[in-house]
């Protein structure tokens, strides 16, 4: 009876065995995904979405900002120069401007407005470096003439009898240069005959010795009086 037992089992092993390493049984099938598993993926996208949303907020509104100041740094900076100079009043005309903000062109009072610019006479007769000092001191520079008819406006308002320092010198080897960096243009220049002369002689006036009003070359250290010029200020 026992030998018997012990075949039966012996048998039923083998069968089991055998049906294990059958090639020709079905695969196991596929492993499912856990909940664990499918939540963890989830926020991976979640979290990659968001990353990318921010980056682009971030984008567009350093965009917004860079524009938004861009338009307004020009005003601040002239609402910055009024009040620091402290002067006592501007003279404001209206104008159309494709810019909403700024309506009104203004110098400041005693200023004659002329295109884009403002200029002034100072009454005191000087040389050419403390000139541009006093210039500088008020927010402006020696005036700069880029034209005939920039010319011509100035001329109408100064004294024939006078000579008056422009924001024009050679720093060596007749290379003349304009204070607020604009190129030097012979095309538009208006030196008296003769003129420039000396090169001992590298500051520039404006002067009505002749018939009409034109450029002369002195020495920097001789005292005349000057004309200022600014950009005039939008509001």
């Amino acid at each position: 009876m026992f030998s018997e037992n012990i075949y039966i089992n012996s048998n039923f092993k083998n069968k089991i065995d055998s049906s294990d390493i059958n090639p020709g049984s079905p695969p196991a099938p596929p492993k499912k995904i856990t909940t664990h598993e499918s939540c963890y993926r989830f926020s991976r996208v979640l979290f990659t979405s968001l990353t990318i949303y921010f980056l682009l907020l971030t984008i567009l509104f350093s965009i917004a900002l860079i524009t938004l100041f861009k338009k307004y740094s020009q005003l601040l900076e002239e609402k910055a120069i009024i009040k620091e100079l402290n002067f006592t009043g501007l003279e404001c005309t209206k104008q159309h401007s494709p810019l909403k903000d700024e309506v009104w062109s203004c110098c400041p009072k005693d200023w004659k407005p002329f295109s884009s610019h403002c200029y002034f006479i100072p009454t005191d007769s000087t040389s050419w470096s403390k000139s541009e000092e006093k210039c500088s001191s008020m927010g402006a520079h020696l005036m700069v003439i880029r034209s005939r008819e920039e010319q011509d406006f100035i001329t109408k308002i100064l004294r024939r009898d006078g000579a008056y320092f422009i924001g024009l010198s050679d720093p060596g080897h007749r290379q003349w240069q304009w204070v607020d960096q604009t190129p030097y243009n012979e095309s538009a220049t208006f030196w008296h005959k003769g003129e420039p002369s000396s090169n001992r002689e590298q500051c520039v006036i404006l002067s009505h010795p002749y018939s009409k009003w034109g450029w002369n070359d002195i020495v920097c250290s001789d005292k005349q009086k000057s004309v200022c010029q600014m950009k005039k200020i939008y509001l």
